[in-house]
């Protein structure tokens, strides 16, 4: 028996340990698990952060309170300027909405939609109005605005407030009336029909913008600011919102519109007030690039940049080589920076006004353009003695 007994506990012993190191192995295996799938989540979670950082956002850009909890996350109001990703356009949208979910208390309102929507092109956009709507179809009001003014979320307007808050402030400053009865809502007895007829079809004037805005100032830096209008809308691309952004009717419908532009004017406004707008793309600049003692001359390419250009360049759009970043992004003059197709049969010359010879037309590139360097002018001497650019050229100057 007791031959038995010394046999039988330790093998006993031996299982438990076993058992213990599989059972710890497991437990180990599983931890390991969770540490690797905390630190892709991490990882996800980082690459996330960094790409709002560099939209510019940070745990404030949401949160209000010093440390969000999942029961308190003290949520501040949507940053939606940042978050638009679609671009709509109003011809998307309807002509004219009748708005009349509060009939029972109020005659229906015809609203010419489309004409708002053309306006708003100088400002927001349709994140105007529809402004929790950043992506995917367009909602209307009363998907997020509840009808009914007792409710238990008071931190959302109701719907009639919803539509107020968007439209008095505008009317009343344009017409300083509050314009129930005049401008939305209808009279008993209206013909609905005959308005939704008027407005089918109605589009928003052309907006007449000035070519150029002078203003006088007190800056020791120059009295004078020249403003080329034209030149940021028209030649740099740059959209009316992105100067606009957030101004309402008043700002272009004034009871006394300034219709002389070439004589400056005064303005009182805060420095910050002043260059808010100019400083999102010229921060860096000097002082003079607006301010002077006269009036200045609108912009020329070899003037402000020393690179004048000629022949094919003159006619392209800025944004073909600068692309439609703002602000405009520098090149360098190297061609190569934009042109990648520089290589012997893939090359038409004659965009740059030389069409060339039979004899040139067989060279490679770098035979006259030293190291594929395009900015400087092509080197004869490696076959021609006697010959330089540009006294003598390797073709025919402009059309054959």
């Amino acid at each position: 028996m007791k031959k038995i007994l010394y046999i039988l506990i330790p093998v006993i012993i031996i299982c438990f340990l076993v058992i213990t190191v599989s059972s710890s192995q497991t437990q180990l295996h599983k931890q390991e698990n969770k540490v690797t799938v905390s630190k892709n989540q991490n990882s996800k979670i980082s690459d996330k952060l960094t790409a709002y950082d560099v939209k510019g956002f940070t745990c404030k850009s949401c949160h209000v309170n010093e440390y969000p909890t999942k029961n308190d996350p003290g949520l501040s109001d949507c940053p939606r300027e940042y978050m638009v990703s679609e671009y709509r356009s109003p011809k998307e949208g309807p002509d004219v909405v009748v708005i009349n979910d509060m009939s029972d208390n109020y005659s229906g309102v015809v609203f010419s939609h489309k004409l708002h929507s053309q306006m708003s092109e100088m400002s927001g956009g349709c994140t105007g109005c529809h402004h929790y709507n950043t992506t995917g179809p367009v909602l209307n009001c009363r998907n997020c605005h509840d009808k009914n003014r007792s409710r238990e979320d008071i931190t959302v307007p109701d719907l009639k407030a919803a539509y107020h808050r968007q439209c008095m402030t505008c009317h009343k400053q344009w017409t300083l009336e509050n314009g129930c009865n005049t401008q939305c809502h209808l009279q008993k007895g209206t013909n609905i029909e005959q308005v939704l007829e008027s407005y089918k079809g109605k589009e928003h004037p052309k907006v007449n913008s000035p070519e150029k805005m002078l203003w006088e100032t007190n800056s020791d830096k120059g009295k004078m600011v020249t403003f080329f209008h034209d030149e940021h809308n028209k030649l740099f691309r740059i959209s009316c919102n992105t100067c606009h952004n957030q101004e309402n009717c008043i700002k272009c419908h004034e009871k006394k519109p300034r219709e002389d532009y070439s004589k400056p004017v005064k303005i009182q406004k805060s420095l910050e007030e002043h260059h808010s707008r100019c400083n999102n793309c010229h921060s860096g600049n000097s002082c003079t690039k607006c301010h002077s003692g006269q009036e200045l001359s609108p912009f020329n390419h070899g003037k402000s940049t020393g690179w004048t250009l000629n022949s094919y360049h003159n006619k392209l759009e800025c944004s073909k080589c600068h692309g439609n970043s703002v602000p405009i992004k520098k090149l360098d003059r190297n061609c190569n920076s934009c042109h990648k197709n520089f290589t012997k049969g893939k090359f038409d010359h004659k965009v740059t006004g030389i069409y060339l010879s039979e004899v040139h037309m067989e060279l490679e590139c770098k035979d006259c353009h030293t190291n594929g360097d395009f900015s400087k002018a092509p080197n004869c001497k490696s076959c021609h003695d006697d010959k330089s650019y540009p006294a003598q050229l390797p073709g025919t100057r402009g059309k054959k």
